[in-house]
């Protein structure tokens, strides 16, 4: 995956070596030479990872990472510490500091590179979230920043999987005295476990007697219960194979045999935290969706909150140099449906017509009523050819599949137009590709209804 790294060293030589390991697996590296530099990058938000010396002149390491992850601009933004320091206590105070793993010089290549594979998808992730908070916010409700930064990670409810008694109960007894724990030694009964209890971390032993520790982690990321619960490995220290393994398969974090006790304590409470922060971030979304943004008859997006969402993805992919386009369907004679069938014949399709939509594009994608029988769905990095790809099988699913009325007893035949438009420069709005897209519509409407027209 592509991801934007930026690697913080005042030694040129560390930077070189860094940027040819992390450019050699596609990664777009930025670089800063000081700790100052890096704050104002990562405060334009142009990196997705941060590789963070400790050792600098002006401000060190440790420093950086407090006040990234003490601004709500950036403390989101995943921070790996890459030093020559080797003692459990330095990699306590770079997790207490707020950074999500500490990489001992010289770094293995391939720990590195899965970390910021890992670490990235999480990111990219949460700035989805993100980015619909922020527009919630816009309309007047909380953002979730400040109280993020203020929580302390402790008071979680933490679910440990290990069968080694003498290995169980250190950690149950060092947990316990900030969190509630809750034990399960049995493997097979684990997975059932996570799905009842509503745990804020998962801590799985990779050395499991008769039980594979990464299918169980697989498993735990495959059910919806269960998928964004965080998982901390617990490895042994010949276990790196397993561990690039399951960095891959989805686990936040991990920890190598034998355990310090402070070190378990400061990488737990991270996890928590960042739990805690991404359902804030889930919740204001479904927040704001029940209050204000959502069409009550499609339960898609409504045009005010389309109009502010779209113009921040336009933005972003301008910044970005990606792609991103847009279509607005309409359906065809919808006024004839009403006249002829009433105006609940008229919903149902419109229901209908909402959910076929949403079958038919990613999660990452918009879509929206943007008024009477008019929709749109906005599809970021994605270039015009695609999204008519997209917009072309879906014409084609709603003209093949007749629409159920009156309770099911009749059924109609429905067919759209659609016109699409994409971003043709970095500094077009997302009101002129809008626009263009609806210029596309009335071309398809003129030219015999039913079908997919791109603009000029």
């Amino acid at each position: 995956m592509s991801a934007r790294v930026l690697v913080v060293d005042d030694v040129p030589a560390n930077v070189k070596l860094l940027d040819a390991r992390l450019s050699a697996e596609y990664f777009d590296v930025t670089t800063a030479q000081n700790g100052n530099e890096a704050l104002a990058l990562c405060e334009r938000a142009e990196c997705d990872v941060v590789l963070l010396d400790v050792m600098m002149p002006d401000l060190d390491g440790f420093e950086v990472c407090r006040k990234l992850k003490s601004n709500p601009a950036t403390h989101h933004i995943p921070v790996i510490m890459v030093t020559a320091l080797d003692q459990p206590s330095d990699r306590v105070r770079g997790l207490e500091a707020g950074a999500d793993d500490f990489l001992t010089k010289p770094v293995n290549d391939v720990a590195l590179i899965s970390r910021v594979r890992s670490l990235a998808r999480l990111k990219l992730m949460t700035d989805e979230l993100r980015m619909r908070a922020v527009t919630s916010k816009e309309i007047g409700i909380q953002n979730p920043e400040r109280e993020a930064i203020a929580d302390t990670g402790r008071q979680g409810h933490v679910l440990v999987v290990d069968d080694r008694e003498s290995s169980y109960e250190r950690i149950v007894a060092t947990l316990s005295a900030e969190h509630k724990v809750d034990l399960q030694t049995e493997p097979n009964e684990a997975l059932f476990r996570a799905a009842e209890g509503n745990f804020d971390l998962a801590i799985v032993s990779l050395g499991l007697k008769n039980f594979d520790g990464l299918r169980l982690c697989s498993q735990l990321r495959s059910l919806d219960r269960t998928r964004n619960v965080p998982i901390l490995a617990v490895a042994e220290t010949d276990n790196n194979t397993k561990l690039v393994r399951g960095l891959e398969i989805g686990i936040n974090d991990y920890l190598m045999r034998p355990i310090d006790k402070n070190e378990l304590l400061a990488r737990v409470r991270t996890q928590v935290k960042k739990r805690r922060y991404t359902e804030r971030l889930r919740d204001n979304m479904q927040m704001s969706i029940e209050m204000a943004i959502t069409d009550p008859l499609t339960g898609l997006f409504n045009r005010r909150y389309m109009e502010t969402h779209l113009a921040t993805l336009v933005e972003q992919a301008a910044s970005r140099g990606k792609p991103i386009s847009a279509f607005i369907l309409d359906i065809d004679y919808f006024k004839a449906i009403n006249d002829n069938y009433g105006h609940d014949a008229g919903d149902d399709v419109l229901r209908e017509f909402a959910l076929r939509i949403r079958k038919s594009i990613r999660n990452i994608d918009l879509a929206c009523r943007y008024g009477g029988e008019e929709f749109v769905v906005v599809m970021p990095e994605t270039d015009l050819a695609v999204a008519s790809m997209v917009a072309e099988r879906l014409r084609r699913r709603i003209a093949s599949e007749p629409f159920a009325i009156e309770q099911g007893l009749t059924s109609l035949n429905v067919t759209i137009s659609v016109g699409i438009a994409g971003m043709n420069a970095p500094n077009e709005t997302a009101a002129a590709i809008l626009k263009r897209a609806d210029q596309a519509l009335y071309r398809a409407k003129r030219d015999g209804r039913n079908r997919v027209v791109d603009a000029a």
